[in-house]
């Protein structure tokens, strides 16, 4: 029973990462209309960032958090105004091997000022370990943080959404970018803005997550940015209560794979629920029903 609860427990941590990646493609999905397949390599640079930060110049680790924020944000700006905003009338097909392809660019940029070696990350979380049931269960002080953290953040973007000015932006946007720019919203600011949220989070969660599972490599990017992906779609993509629900439960599914069924087969449950999903409720969750304007 102990080893169900420490299990569930770590799910939940894995999949409050999921969680917060997932919102950053959720969002630019919901908004833009366009996958961002490079969002899990903006993890990993976020990563590296906060790493050089803290390992390589000794800073603290918040300032290493701030640091790798900060460096984030600029990054899925950069990518949205060079590599996306001229392909907004183009077609989807066009739009998704641009993503793939500044995927490989990042991966290729880490490879080059860093290497291929696996490096060791540093934990950023300072705060002790929970020790529950007379030590039995030990519930790790990275656990907490993330946890907390994607709660905190996911409350955050629900009421920037509904109650601050750009947030009634992005969503005037989603509904309609058409009908949003003749009523004066700045679309390409708001498609940005959308895009700088998206990285930021994507730096937390990359912190957070190699807090946890501490080899960091070029690739380390990638598996999470398809898994919260799935997460996303999994949730109803473009809903932000979805892309949590959709992460956490991944998270868990993945994690209680791993202990009662097989190690080697968790990847290959966790895209099998996808298409049981997917087969069931095409939008996902919490998706709703998108009328196809002819």
């Amino acid at each position: 029973m102990i080893g169900f609860i420490s299990y569930l427990v770590n799910g939940i941590s894995l999949g409050s990462v999921y969680a917060l990646i997932a919102l950053g493609y959720t969002m630019v999905y919901g908004i833009a209309k366009m996958l961002n397949f490079a969002h899990g390599d903006v993890i990993m640079i976020g990563a590296y960032v906060a790493f050089t930060a803290v390992s390589g110049m000794g800073m603290p680790p918040v300032v290493g958090v701030l640091l790798s924020v900060v460096a984030c944000t600029v990054l899925g700006v950069l990518i949205e105004r060079i590599a996306y905003k001229p392909l907004r009338k183009a077609s989807k097909l066009a739009v998704l091997i641009t993503a793939i392809g500044v995927s490989y660019f990042l991966q290729n940029v880490a490879l080059l000022i860093y290497g291929a070696n696996t490096k060791s990350f540093t934990s950023v979380v300072t705060i002790p370990a929970l020790k529950l049931m007379d030590g039995k269960l030990v519930i790790s002080g990275e656990t907490i943080v993330t946890v907390v953290a994607c709660l905190i953040i996911m409350a955050g973007l629900m009421t920037f959404m509904k109650y601050s000015k750009s947030g009634r932006a992005m969503l005037a946007v989603s509904e309609d970018s058409g009908a949003a720019q003749l009523m004066g919203v700045n679309v390409n600011a708001t498609i940005a803005l959308t895009f700088a949220i998206g990285s930021a989070l994507a730096a937390i969660a990359g912190v957070l997550m190699c807090s946890s599972y501490p080899a960091l490599t070029p690739y380390t990017g990638s598996m999470p940015g398809i898994k919260a992906f799935v997460a996303a779609v999994f949730g109803g993509i473009g809903s932000i209560p979805g892309a949590f629900i959709g992460g956490i439960l991944l998270g868990v599914i993945e994690i209680l794979s791993k202990a009662y069924i097989s190690s080697q087969l968790a990847d290959a449950i966790v895209f099998a629920v996808l298409i049981i999903v997917l087969l069931v409720k095409p939008t996902g969750l919490l998706g709703k029903q998108i009328q196809e304007k002819v």
